[in-house]
């Protein structure tokens, strides 16, 4: 029994480093592709918004809408907004993204220019 006692603060460390390392894993950002996210950010209805107590997800569409979620699901729930609304107005053919606005009428286009470009689009907006 006091063989083990003495290594209990050593696991206790190393657990709580774990869970520490967990947390910070899972609430970083996804990664993004550059070139194509800053351009289908401006068409985008969602932003962060810095504020005192943290960051809060708003919209350029609706002034009332706010979301303040913790700082550990605060990217996640951004890429799902983000996802949810690339999912009605982005559309790929022929290497070509095309983003739409709520009426479906185009309102940009962006070749895309490598399989890297086109992987970012099919798996963060989920684009098919």
């Amino acid at each position: 029994m006091q063989s083990l006692r003495k290594y209990l603060p050593l696991v206790l460390f190393l657990a709580f480093l774990g869970l520490a390392l967990l947390a910070f894993m899972s609430s970083r950002p996804s990664p993004k592709n550059a070139r194509v996210y800053k351009a289908v950010q401006q068409y985008s209805p969602y932003y962060l918004d810095k504020r005192f107590g943290g960051l809060q997800i708003m919209s350029k569409e609706d002034k009332d809408f706010k979301e303040q979620p913790t700082n550990m699901t605060l990217f996640n729930e951004f890429s799902k907004l983000e996802r949810e609304w690339g999912k009605t107005h982005l559309k790929v053919e022929n290497n070509i993204l095309i983003i739409l606005d709520n009426n479906g009428t185009t309102q940009a286009t962006l070749t895309l220019q490598t399989e890297k470009e086109l992987h970012f689009i099919h798996s963060y907006y989920e684009v098919h």
